[in-house]
């Protein structure tokens, strides 16, 4: 999803972060402060854009991160987490989900459509729909299995042929496509602006994209620009690193 800064450590730890086993992420302790710091910018920047902090969704992004670093940021009372593979979160997420409540899964990655079923089955928030083969495959799942995760479709604001995301003038016929034709919840948008540059004006063509089509939702902002996406209107920001700090790779 993001640019992240590659980790070090031998080849035992790599298959561990790869996993999402203890042992292959940050250190656990000082989690609860940063992320009440992040909540602290959150609320702030709500405060400056005229917004209720209890509206905007602060979704820490776990990928790769293990037990010991999700067990301390749930001690903290946080429930809502960002992962970018099915395979990894349904590992690592079940017994923390039984002993903690209200944890609430977002699938943040790009989404294979023969993953498509598992997603369904194990996430509460799907943010990269973005093409009519995924979401033919999400309407058969939810159908068969009677979960209907809330849907972000992912706009590719930057035109950037390596990521994954419905061009902005396809944006509105694609919307229209997965509610119309396949029944889809979708609940808003969702981008990455391209990385290095100035975010803003990636999120107002969100933002005005999402008002076209009547949606309220925008899914945007990361550690970096959150507080920028907030000011854009923002409804979910995804942090990460300013949690866990810099993230694993496998």
């Amino acid at each position: 999803m993001t640019a992240e800064r590659r980790a070090v450590g031998g080849p035992d730890a790599a298959s561990r972060r790869a996993t999402g086993e203890p042992g292959g992420t940050a250190e656990p302790g000082g989690i609860a402060e940063r992320l009440a710091a992040v909540a602290r910018r959150l609320g702030l920047a709500c405060e400056r854009a005229g917004a209720a902090p209890r509206d905007v969704r602060f979704v820490a992004v776990s990928k790769f991160h293990g037990t010991p670093a999700l067990t301390a940021a749930l001690e903290a009372g946080h429930r809502h987490y960002g992962e970018s593979r099915v395979q990894e979160a349904r590992r690592k997420w079940p017994p923390l989900q039984e002993r903690y409540p209200g944890t609430r899964l977002h699938l943040i990655g790009p989404l294979q459509t023969n993953k498509a079923a598992a997603a369904v089955g194990t996430f509460d928030v799907l943010h990269s729909l973005d093409r009519p083969r995924l979401a033919a495959a999400l309407a058969t799942a939810m159908e068969r299995t009677g979960r209907r995760p809330d849907c972000f479709v992912q706009v590719n604001t930057g035109g950037e042929a390596h990521k994954s995301g419905v061009p902005a003038a396809e944006a509105d016929a694609f919307v229209k496509e997965c509610v119309g034709t396949y029944g889809l919840p979708v609940v808003g948008l969702m981008c990455i602006p391209p990385y290095g540059g100035d975010p803003r004006p990636h999120f107002r063509l969100l933002r005005a994209l999402a008002a076209e089509q009547g949606l309220r939702q925008l899914s945007m902002g990361m550690s970096a620009d959150f507080e920028t996406a907030v000011a854009e209107g923002a409804t979910t920001v995804r942090v990460g690193e300013a949690v866990f700090g810099p993230r694993p790779r496998p």
